[in-house]
Parts: C-alpha cells; structure tokens; sequence
C-alpha cells in the first residue's frame, strides 16, 4: 500500500491510525500542504486524487480517498481489529460521532476555510470547534467506557485524537469537555495512536519531533 499524507493533516492521521492497529505496513508519499503553494496542487497529485485533498491510499490494486471511506475498506478486507461493532446500535454510535468530528466539525476549521477567514481564523476556529465540542462532550457522556463507545477502540476514537489535537493548536479551552479529553489522553497511552502521531512521521519538520 502507498499513503498519500501530510503529517499534520488530521484526516490522514485517522488513516494512519486504522494502519497501525490493523498492522498494514505501508510507504509513505508526502504531501506538503503548505510548500509550493501546496503540494495537493499539483498535476501529479490531481491525477491520484481528483478532490486534490489527503489522504489518498493506493491499495489492492484501487486508489481510494476520504479517510472514513478508506477505513471503512480497510474495515471490510482486513476486519481484525475490529474498528466498528457488530452490535447495530453501538456501530451506529461509532458511526454517528465519526460523522460529527468528521464532517460537522473538522471541515469548517480546515486550512482551506482558514485561509478564506483572514485575522479572524484563529476566532473562527476556536468557535468552530467549541461548538461541535459541546455537542460530543454530551453524547459522549452517554456512550463513553475507556474510549468513545464502550470499551474497545472504534472508528470515532480514531477521529477525536486528530481533532483535539487541532483544538489544541488553535488554544481551545479543554476545561469543560471532560469527557473528551479523559478518553483522548486514554487513546494516546495505545502504540498504534503514538506511531501514528504527527510528532514521529517521516514528514514531521525536524523542530515539531517528538
């Protein structure tokens, strides 16, 4: 498999995430955001991925992107770990709070939205991500054991490690989500969540390793 990535995108480390714990080793093709005024730009990446966005993952002979749409296949060819429950209910669970960082959350604080936001991107992320916390911190509170749906890692945990740490780097306040951070610092202590982390990528600038 090839990994089309940027060590600080949160939706390539999603992917990462689901690789590690499957135990799929992979090369890396890095994909600089910020360089050359963005790598994904570029004509060789459109032809990877239209939507010239990362992740994109080339494996078993397709290229797919989205990074829930690659978990999901890794999901249904490699289904050991298990990243979704076979009970209806808690899967509709993993799968409602994956949708809520995944697209109610993580999209309106991305680079590309942040560019558009000028002085105010800093505010507008911050409030973004606020919001959308406030709401997970209360159905978590329902569906919560160790991690975000009961006891054993899920596809909604590989999708809140990511996007707290972008709260962290836009100095959200963490004070009134519990829940959220009680479960992440849970997640982190897990191997596959540390050699995933955008502090030990091949990618990482020298000055932001761990």
């Amino acid at each position: 498999p090839i990994l089309y990535g940027y060590f600080r995108s949160s939706c390539s480390w999603r992917v990462r995430i689901a690789l590690a714990l499957k135990g799929i080793s992979y090369d890396l093709v890095p994909v600089n955001l910020l360089k050359e005024g963005g790598q994904q730009f570029s004509a060789e990446f459109k032809a990877v991925n239209p939507m010239q966005q990362v992740p994109a993952l080339k494996i078993d002979g397709i290229t797919l992107s989205q990074s829930l749409a690659i978990i999901h296949y890794l999901e249904d060819t490699r289904p050991n770990p298990r990243l979704l429950p076979q009970d209806p209910k808690k899967r509709a669970k993993v799968r409602m709070i994956a949708d809520h960082i995944v697209s109610g959350i993580q999209p309106l604080q991305n680079q590309s939205i942040l560019k558009q936001m000028g002085e105010k991107k800093m505010e507008w992320a911050q409030n973004c991500i606020a919001s959308g916390f406030q709401a997970l911190e209360q159905i978590l509170q329902h569906t919560a054991g160790c991690y975000c749906v009961g006891d054993e890692v899920s596809m909604a945990d590989l999708c809140l490690v990511p996007q707290v740490s972008n709260a962290e780097r836009f100095k959200v306040d963490m004070g009134p989500y519990p829940t959220i951070t009680r479960i992440n610092k849970a997640l982190l202590e897990l191997e596959a969540f540390k050699v995933s982390h955008p502090s030990r990528q091949p990618d990482t600038p020298a000055e932001l390793r761990a």
